[in-house]
């Protein structure tokens, strides 16, 4: 009575893999599917991340237009550098928009709200300028509705420089 038959032993064994394996493997797959999320967050991030360097480079190659400098202080462009500062403003806005489409959220997990708040860290330094403020009317046409509005609050929040 207390041999077991091949097909009970391969019947219990199936269940007992059924009610441990199955979940174990299942929080497995749960923990590798986040764990990649969290990379490619982390690579995206890092590309972004990538392209705002490569956009200080650019802003350091036209030193001229004094983009580094503390915002508020008046400057007297020519139409040459007006085009310019808003050819770079203009390409701020598009990686600024890609951050957000790539990385904002309305329900963020705390990795994905340290990785999006840099970069509205970003956009708050840029929107104390009074150039790029006044420049981001005709930056947002044709932009993502969601971002525009999110730039637009962010900018009516931000105090730039006493004049």
């Amino acid at each position: 009575m207390l041999a077991m038959s091949t097909y009970e032993f391969w019947q219990t064994a199936s269940a007992i893999v059924t009610v441990i394996g199955l979940p174990f493997a299942i929080g497995v797959f749960i923990w590798e599917q986040r764990k990649e999320r969290q990379i490619n967050q982390e690579e995206i991030y890092q590309r972004l991340s990538d392209e705002y360097t490569k956009f200080m480079k650019i802003v350091l190659d036209n030193a001229d237009l004094r983009l580094l400098r503390p915002p508020g202080e008046t400057l007297n462009l020519t139409t040459e550098q007006t085009e310019r500062q808003f050819a770079l403003f203009s390409i701020l806005i598009a990686l600024f928009e890609r951050a957000y489409l790539l990385v904002y959220e309305d329900q963020m997990d705390p990795q994905t709200a340290r990785l999006w708040q840099s970069w509205e860290d970003y956009m708050r330094d840029w929107c104390k300028r009074p150039d790029f403020k006044a420049a981001l009317p005709e930056l947002l046409i044709g932009e993502d509705e969601s971002f525009a509005g999110h730039i637009r609050r962010i900018a009516a929040e931000v105090v730039g420089p006493r004049s």
